[in-house]
């Protein structure tokens, strides 16, 4: 038996991928020398494990409803599934995690990083797959036990780095076409010369109507 450990050595922002991305750095060590991992990790966020502000709960007010319920409603967050391959190695080795970010403000991992204001995301890395080590016959296989698993606790200040150096200043949201259509003849009318000049223009025409 291989006797595989796994633990999350740190996470940093990749600052020239296509899309933003996080990469975290997995530690994996083995009892026998082992000649491939292919390698399943779902990776979720533990709300529970951590303290939130009352200014936070009010922003995840659509996520787990209102504070006093959060016992029942504050569940884990899966951020994603994907599979990796690890090379041979006879000890121990590193590899890295790559996670694509979205700023999409519909997806719940999104919304809930956006609601913290400071300290850290509590994550726990879930592991499973197929293990190939060599023996005088050939290949044994055996499976990742499904209790292997490696928590880390984040800094949030890596996630809003990130999320800073491919949105400056800005966010996202999403909305249906026929409503982006309406934006669209709205800021042709009147002349206006970003999206950001469109929404504020529309909040004080709302603000104005309801004096």
């Amino acid at each position: 038996m291989t006797g595989l450990q796994f633990r999350v050595l740190d996470a940093r922002p990749e600052l020239h991928g296509a899309v933003p991305t996080l990469v975290f750095r997995i530690g994996i060590q083995s009892a026998v020398p082992v000649h491939a991992i292919l390698l399943n990790c779902q990776l979720q966020i533990e709300p529970r494990r951590r303290p939130h502000l009352a200014s936070e709960q009010e922003r995840m007010l659509d996520l787990f409803g209102e504070a006093p319920r959060w016992k029942d409603t504050l569940h884990p967050l899966i951020w994603t599934r994907t599979s990796l391959t690890v090379p041979s190695f006879a000890e121990s080795v590193e590899v890295d995690f790559p996670l694509a970010c979205t700023y999409d403000f519909e997806v719940a991992t999104a919304k809930y990083l956006d609601a913290l204001e400071g300290g850290h995301v509590p994550l726990l890395f879930l592991f499973s797959g197929s293990v190939f080590a060599k023996t005088t016959n050939g290949f044994q296989v055996e499976q990742v036990p499904w209790d292997k698993e490696a928590s880390y606790r984040m800094p949030l200040e890596i996630w809003r780095g990130l999320m800073e150096a491919y949105f400056p200043g800005c966010a996202w949201i999403r909305v249906r076409r026929e409503s982006l259509d309406a934006l669209q003849r709205f800021r042709a009318r009147q002349g206006l010369l970003s999206w950001d000049d469109t929404i504020q223009a529309l909040v004080a025409a709302k603000g104005a109507a309801a004096q």
